[in-house]
């Protein structure tokens, strides 16, 4: 795998940890010194449905991800189904056994060695995390280290777990990948970490917004962030109040950001025209999302 983009994908249920998985395991491939790149893809449900997160690395510069993926990580029958196709000609697909049956790829007792612990399936993630450890040949005690840093609830079970899925897969696919380690260790930084940082830099006095997906992890940074940097953050009623207060803040001089997404910025149209008419200068931030629709 040396100077080859290398690609970690994990599929499975909301609620089973698979975005953290890939939040983790970006982690890692930092404290390699490599390049990350990370995308989550999410239905919108609290439990259920099908999520998975691609995480591409290369010791050089990478501007997105890569499909195919080296090493797949399913928790359940939807996601082999769903990913059967996104393995590379030499990858693995590592599943859950307990699960299903196929002949494709490797089967692990996932969720008999899950139910051991309180949090049940909620250990899939870091189970992954630990699939994703042993084939690339990561030290465990450097993931044991990241793992008590990432998932501080139930640090012991975590790690007992974690041992346990590493030592379960490493005779199979123990060391399959070796990455080439990156010039230094690079930290890790989400798009609206980004956005957010950026509009303080731009001299940002006042945010509204009114949580909704994917843009609602700005309004959570600049809250994390307003006594450190003098903001005022307000988490208002609606979308059409945020627009219309940020025209109000911009009236007197503040310099005013909202945030929202496909149906949010529908609400806030006519909003978006008034502001257009009294030439308020506002920032709109519209996260990507299919659909203008709020239902």
């Amino acid at each position: 795998m040396n100077n080859d983009v290398f690609t970690f994908l994990v599929g499975g249920k909301a609620g089973e940890g698979v975005k953290k998985a890939g939040s983790v395991a970006a982690h890692i491939f930092s404290s390699m010194g490599r390049h990350v790149f990370q995308m989550d893809d999410y239905m919108s449900l609290i439990r259920g449905g099908h999520n998975f997160s691609v995480i591409s690395t290369t010791p050089r510069w990478i501007s997105s991800h890569h499909m195919k993926a080296n090493l797949v990580v399913n928790f359940d029958k939807r996601s082999c189904e769903t990913h059967l196709d996104d393995i590379t000609e030499n990858g693995i697909m590592v599943f859950n056994s307990d699960d299903q049956k196929i002949e494709e790829g490797i089967g692990i007792p996932l969720s008999s060695e899950a139910e051991k612990y309180p949090m049940k399936k909620l250990m899939f993630g870091v189970g992954a995390v630990a699939i994703l450890a042993a084939t690339i040949g990561f030290k465990k005690e450097e993931m044991n280290r990241i793992i008590k840093d990432e998932y501080p609830r139930g640090i012991e079970e975590n790690i007992t777990f974690a041992n346990t899925i590493y030592e379960i897969v490493y005779p199979d696919c123990g060391k399959k990948f070796t990455l080439e380690k990156g010039d230094k260790k690079r930290p890790i930084i989400t798009g609206n970490e980004a956005i957010s940082l950026g509009a303080i830099a731009g001299g940002l006095d006042v945010y509204y917004g009114y949580p909704m997906t994917p843009a609602s992890t700005i309004l959570h940074t600049l809250a994390r962030e307003a006594e450190n940097f003098g903001l005022a953050v307000v988490h208002a009623e609606s979308e059409i109040a945020v627009i219309n207060m940020a025209i109000g803040s911009v009236f007197t001089g503040a310099r005013a950001m909202v945030g929202t997404s496909g149906g949010g910025f529908a609400l806030m149209t006519e909003g978006f025209s008034l502001a257009g008419i009294t030439e308020a200068p506002i920032l709109v931030i519209l996260s990507q999302r299919p659909g203008p629709a709020t239902g």
